[in-house]
């Protein structure tokens, strides 16, 4: 299966990819570096009751990586049916089971490897920068186990998540509906309603990977009867 992974990463060019994640990564910390020490003011802290670093560092990471997910989507796994080259994939001597899933599962490696390693190098920087930046570094639990588990636990779910723009996108066989479901996906579990917001909701998360799963489970097993004209 890993070198179906690979061939998908070099026949979408990976290293495009790679280059852009580093690209975005390097803006949003210019970000959070800038607005950090807002974060962690006596005005934020008496309206929200904690220091808001982390969840602004959550933000504009997973906000980032959702869109990054369903683009990677639009281009590995929607594409192919767009341009009409799906029939040249299926041609291979392996199951079209197995190429979807491989589809699927670079996109989902190359998401997850890249959030972990953003939300890492943000909080690094960070508690580097803390005395220039004005924040306290003690609010950043860099030698717990239990933040890197989360941070771990909450990348896994958020890239999982990202994946209901795939069935958007093979049923309309179109990239640009895979990224604007991206998009929607984005404004409802990152975006707030005045001081009402979704963000770190567990049963909407829940129920959102549940659906993601059930989505991917559906284009895996009906790939076989799926209309590829």
């Amino acid at each position: 299966m890993f070198k179906l992974v690979r061939l998908e990463w070099k026949k979408n060019n990976i290293g495009k990819y790679v280059w852009y994640a580093f690209i975005t990564s390097v803006l949003l910390l210019l970000m959070v570096l800038m607005v950090a020490g807002e974060m962690e003011s006596k005005e934020t802290i008496q309206s929200y009751g904690k220091s808001m670093l982390i969840p602004c560092v959550d933000m504009f990471t997973n906000l980032a990586y959702i869109l990054f997910t369903s683009v990677m989507i639009a281009g590995f796994c929607v594409s192919p049916y767009q341009n009409r080259t799906i029939n040249l994939i299926f041609s291979y001597p392996v199951s079209r089971r197995k190429l979807v899933l491989a589809q699927i599962a670079s996109v989902w490696i190359f998401n997850f490897i890249a959030l972990v390693l953003s939300k890492i190098c943000f909080y690094g920087t960070l508690a580097a920068a803390s005395p220039y930046i004005h924040i306290a570094a003690e609010n950043l639990p860099l030698k717990s186990g239990e933040f890197y588990a989360d941070i771990l636990a909450g990348s896994a779910a958020m890239v999982s998540i990202g994946f209901l723009a795939l069935p958007v996108g093979l049923w309309m066989k179109s990239s640009k509906a895979a990224i604007i479901t991206g998009v929607l996906i984005v404004c409802f579990t990152q975006g707030n309603i005045g001081s009402y917001t979704l963000m770190y909701n567990l049963p909407f998360y829940c129920v959102l990977i549940c659906l993601s799963a059930a989505a991917i489970i559906s284009v895996i097993c009906t790939v076989e009867s799926r209309d590829v004209a």
